[in-house]
Parts: structure tokens; C-alpha cells; sequence
């Protein structure tokens, strides 16, 4: 079953009554191109669930002879309706696959990453009677749980549940929320966020006075926060930000909590430290472990993690290995289980045959004094095979200079490592996912 549904007390029943009669759930998440939907469609999908009468057309155009079912009429039950005891027994099979999360489709056709009833079961925020004290502690900050852009985000439907099970409510504002007004506005305790919001929510708390006392807990992930900005974070907004790292395929993997970071401000550079119910290491190129301090791939083992890739299966061996999930992830754990990221395995720039990282260099240009912001991108290059290229949001008033950022980045990383190219830019564009578009940057590049 395919659900096509917005972030509604509705579309969460829907959820749920699926699962408890052992659907297979695709969530299909917002801004799919037609292309993407029809791929989907085609997989075996025996009905499409929407709420949305604008998206209809599209999906009848690409369901062909698959039955659509509205929230609005056909799934809602005649009323008085008391469910005994046998509506309420979930019928999953442990083993069978209970949802699959769609990826952003950035490299291509969107991946499906599919999650056993079995790992359902084993979640990390699904389970109360087994939250270890950090994950209590963070359910006491969601009493009130912003609840906005989709249901189908694997991050966010764990946290609504984290919330919902820890006795907070979810508030759904009536309209697409305006940060960071939206916090005094409906007492929010509890957000997640994605890194480039967060920034714009420092802009507007840096430049005029907003309420955010109600705010217990602002979870900031999604993709790299520089150190600077996370100090900033808490000092304008208090010890509410935890800034935490995982993967649609994973849940949350680690999380710092604000009094980590205020009892040692030195880990502004880590994610924190791996959930009790996460298995951590680092690994070299061939797999083997590395000490603390030594920088490789992050591998990761958990009850709850993925099954594999819906008909990937090429993919899915690259990445599960004896029970072991690759992360694809660089960064090196410290002798107390702090873990700082260095990059993705696959963000490269390859110049003459040598591989540099993007995270690295996008570090070096952020920890310069004018630069709020730096991304790197590699573009194809006849002499080099491709070049580096950077763009950085300058701080406020700051007019950094092109070549004191590559000098700067040569003399960190290494001539080779310097960008041919150093671009500014006001702000940075953002994915549907919310995180930095990185292939929109490119596009910039090429614009006439």
C-alpha cells in the first residue's frame, strides 16, 4: 500500500491501521517527479491511499489500473464504531517488510530502504519500556512535538511516536509554520530541524527579539553543522540544541545533548555519542577496526535498522555486511565514544586520479572568520578529470577574499586541495529533503 497522505491525525490512523493489519507500507514522500511516482507504481502496489484532491490526477495518470482510496470517504468507518479486541492484534509477520522509506532520489532512481516489522518492533523510541535514561530525558522535552512537513520521513515519524508515547501532544500548525514565530505561537517544546532552518532561525533571533522559551529541545541533523554555529545556537537560544546524526536506512544513530556540550564545550565538532541501543565502530578501506582517534567508515549494527534496498540487490550487499550496515559515512570516535564526522565516502572531488574529500575543505573555509557557510562541489574539468569549486555565505559585512580562502585551504589540506574556484552566495539552495542541494549548486556554475 502506498500512502499518499500530508501530515494530518488521519494520515497517522491510516499509518497505523495498515501496519496493524500487516501491510506493506511505501511512504511516498513529497516532490517525487512523475518519473520517480511511475517507478514506484509499477512495483507491485496494490492501492494508493491519498488525502490530497490536487495530487489525484497525477496519480491516477501513473497508477494505471491500481485502485485509489481517499481518507476523506472511502477509509473512514460508519460511525458508532467500538474496535474489540481482534481489530486491534497486529497481523505483520515479524520477518515480512512493515514500511519502506523512500530516499531523495538525488543520485538517480529514488531507493527504497525497507524495515521489518521485526526491526519496527525493536525501535529505539517504539519501546518505553525499554528507554535507557537519555532517551527519557529527551522525551520529557516533547510535551509539545512540532509536527510539519511529512509523515513519510522515517526521522520524523520515530520522533512523533517518541513524543506520543511519552505522553506529548503533536501540534500540526494550520498553516506551513513561520520560524521561528511558530514556537511562542502554539508553546512548541520540541522541533526537528534541518541544518539550513536552523540557521535561518539564528538570523532571526540574532537581528530581533522572538520567543522561544517554550522550546525544551530543537534537534538540529540532516547534514554537517559547522562548530561555530552550534555554539552560537545554544548561546542564543539556551541548552535545548541536540545535535544529532543518522540515516533513513538507520533511525538516529548518536545524539549530543545540550549538557554534554555545556559541561565540555570542546565536542561542538561531534555528534555525540551513539545511543545505547547502536553498535559503533570505525574501519579502514579492508573492514578492520580502528583505534579511537583514527579516522575511516563508520559501520553501525542495531535491532532496528533496514532490511536492505527494495529490488537492489546489488546495492543492498554493498551496504549490509554480516549484520553490519556501512554508514558510507568518514569519522573518527574519541577514547569516550564521541563521534566527529569528516564526510560521506561518495562526496569526492577525484583532481589528476587523487580523491579529496568535500568535508574536509568545506571545514577549512568555514572555520575562517568571514564564512558563515561552505559547500564544495567537483565539476568536470579537461585538464584535471574535475576541479574543486566552493561557495561560501559570508557573515554578515564580511567581503572574504577568494584568494586568502584558497590560500588558507592549501595551507590546511594541501595545494592540490585548494578550490579553482570560490564563489559567494547569499544563501544556500535547499533539497526537498532539506538538506543543502548540492547539484543545484552545479547548476550555478553553469548558468550563463
Amino acid at each position: 500500500m502506498a500512502l499518499d497522505t500530508g501530515v494530518t491525525p488521519e494520515a497517522f490512523a491510516v499509518r497505523v491501521a495498515a501496519h496493524v493489519v500487516g501491510c506493506q507500507v511505501v511512504a511516498l514522500r513529497p516532490g517525487l517527479t512523475p518519473e520517480h511516482l511511475r517507478d514506484i507504481l509499477a512495483r507491485d502496489i496494490s492501492a494508493v491511499v491519498t488525502d490530497d484532491p490536487a495530487s489525484r490526477p497525477a496519480l491516477a495518470a501513473e497508477a494505471g489500473g491500481i485502485p485509489l482510496l481517499d481518507t476523506g470517504g472511502a477509509l473512514r468507518p460508519p460511525a458508532p464504531f467500538t474496535p474489540g479486541p481482534e481489530d486491534l492484534t497486529a497481523r505483520g509477520d515479524r520477518d515480512g517488510i512493515g514500511v519502506i522509506h523512500l530516499t531523495s532520489g538525488s543520485t538517480g532512481r529514488p531507493k527504497g530502504t525497507m524495515v521489518t516489522y521485526g526491526a519496527l518492533s525493536e525501535g529505539w523510541a517504539l519501546r518505553p519500556g525499554r528507554w535507557t535514561d537519555r532517551t527519557r530525558r529527551l522525551a520529557a522535552r516533547y510535551a509539545r512535538f512540532l509536527l510539519f512537513g511529512t509523515l513519510s520521513s522515517a526521522v520524523m515519524f520515530e520522533h512523533l511516536c517518541l513524543s506520543l508515547l511519552g505522553g506529548g501532544t503533536a501540534v500540526i500548525p494550520g498553516r506551513p509554520p513561520r520560524f521561528p514565530e511558530v514556537f511562542a505561537e502554539h508553546r512548541i517544546s520540541a522541533c526537528m530541524t534541518t541544518v539550513p532552518r536552523l540557521y535561518g532561525i539564528l538570523d532571526a533571533v540574532r537581528d530581533r527579539a522572538v520567543d522561544t522559551s517554550s522550546l525544551r529541545a530543537l534537534v538540529v541533523a540532516g547534514s554537517p553543522l559547522a562548530p561555530h554555529r552550534l555554539t552560537e545556537a545554544a548561546g542564543l537560544l539556551g541548552p535545548v540544541v541536540h545535535h544529532a546524526y543518522g540515516q533513513t536506512e538507520t533511525g538516529m544513530l548518536t545524539v549530543l545533548e545540550p549538557g554534554e556540550l555545556a559541561a565540555d564545550p570542546g565536542l561542538a565538532d561531534s555528534v555525540g555519542r551513539p545511543l545505547d541501543t547502536v553498535e559503533m565502530t570505525v574501519r579502514d578501506p579492508d573492514g578492520r577496526d580502528l583505534p579511537a582517534g583514527r579516522t575511516g567508515e563508520v559501520w553501525v549494527r542495531l535491532a532496528d535498522a533496514f532490511h536492505g534496498y527494495w529490488e537492489d540487490p546489488r546495492e543492498t550487499a554493498e551496504v549490509l555486511r554480516d549484520g553490519w550496515i556501512r554508514t558510507r559515512d568518514l569519522g573518527r570516535l574519541d577514547a569516550r565514544g564521541y563521534l566527529r564526522l569528516s564526510g560521506r565516502t561518495r562526496d569526492i572531488v577525484i583532481v589528476n586520479a587523487v580523491v579529496h574529500y568535500a568535508g574536509p575543505i568545506e571545514r577549512v573555509l568555514a572555520a575562517h572568520p568571514d564564512i558563515d557557510q561552505a559547500y564544495v562541489v567537483g565539476v568536470p574539468d579537461d585538464r584535471t578529470g574535475e576541479a574543486i569549486h566552493a561557495f561560501v555565505v559570508p557573515h554578515p559585512g564580511a567581503v572574504p577574499v577568494a584568494d586568502a580562502l584558497r590560500e588558507l585551504v592549501a595551507r590546511e589540506l594541501g595545494e592540490a586541495a585548494a578550490p579553482v574556484r570560490v564563489v559567494g552566495i547569499t544563501e544556500v539552495p535547499v533539497a526537498p529533503s532539506g538538506k543543502p542541494d548540492k547539484a543545484a549548486l552545479r547548476a550555478l556554475l553553469e548558468a550563463p
